[in-house]
């Protein structure tokens, strides 16, 4: 099993909105996700979506999307960014998502042998300070990505791949610590993965978290090409763990 990562991919199937608005690197979107994401992922593979999938208001123009995604290989794991308005309640979305998909809210999935949680983060303070109401939401954000923390513990076994999901980076230039930083350290995940930042070469993005490998998987940035962040040599994922929500 080998697990992919790649964000942003910005659908619009209910709403058409090309992508190439902003800009020339968008060119070919999203055939060339999929094309390229059939001649890398095969069935028995993971492929973490760290927001920003759809550009959907409401979930039934959303399905239309996700159903897109259920035609191509692989276990998919979503996570909620900062413009996916069409997000319902955690049990509202669970109860309509395809079977080849799961969703991490405040809690994580153990499929085969990796461990996936994750938040979808918020501004953090770099160049510039942050208002208060943005503060107050990195501090939620902060704690969501406790929870989910929590619950990986809870499921990690012997041996097992602990993965970490933000939309949003985890840190600004320069880079100081903050709440969600200072999560991210403390759990220890093996990887962490990011989206949100356009137009930005993921060799120029932040590449570590306190030691810990980071990367920037926006669609625009990887050149709509999913990236391998590891082969675990694992059995496939037959299902999410037992505890978590989409498996009950």
């Amino acid at each position: 099993m080998r697990v992919f990562a790649i964000a942003d991919l910005h659908l619009s199937t209910a709403q058409p909105k090309p992508m190439t608005v902003f800009g020339p690197g968008w060119a070919g979107h999203p055939q060339a996700i999929w094309d390229h994401w059939r001649e890398q992922v095969r069935p028995e593979d993971v492929v973490l979506l760290p927001g920003d999938l759809s550009w959907a208001m409401r979930l039934d123009g959303a399905l239309s999307d996700l159903r897109l995604l259920s035609d191509l290989p692989g276990t998919k794991v979503l996570l909620r960014g900062n413009h996916d308005y069409w997000w319902p309640t955690a049990s509202k979305l669970r109860a309509a998502l395809p079977p080849d998909q799961v969703a991490v809210v405040n809690d994580a999935v153990r499929l085969g042998n990796v461990v996936i949680g994750g938040s979808r983060g918020w501004l953090t303070p770099g160049h510039e300070p942050l208002g208060a109401e943005d503060e107050r939401l990195l501090a939620r954000e902060a704690e969501r990505l406790s929870l989910s923390v929590g619950a990986a513990e809870r499921l990690r076994q012997p041996g097992d791949h602990f993965i970490l999901m933000l939309h949003y980076p985890p840190a600004s230039p320069p880079y100081p610590a903050n709440p969600l930083t200072k999560v991210v350290t403390a759990a220890r995940p093996d990887v962490v993965v990011y989206g949100h930042l356009h137009g930005v070469a993921p060799e120029r993005a932040m590449k570590h978290v306190g030691g810990i490998p980071a990367h920037l998987v926006a669609a625009d940035g990887l050149r709509f090409r999913p990236k391998l962040l590891l082969d675990t040599g694992g059995a496939p994922p037959l299902s999410p763990s037992p505890d978590h929500p989409a498996a009950q």
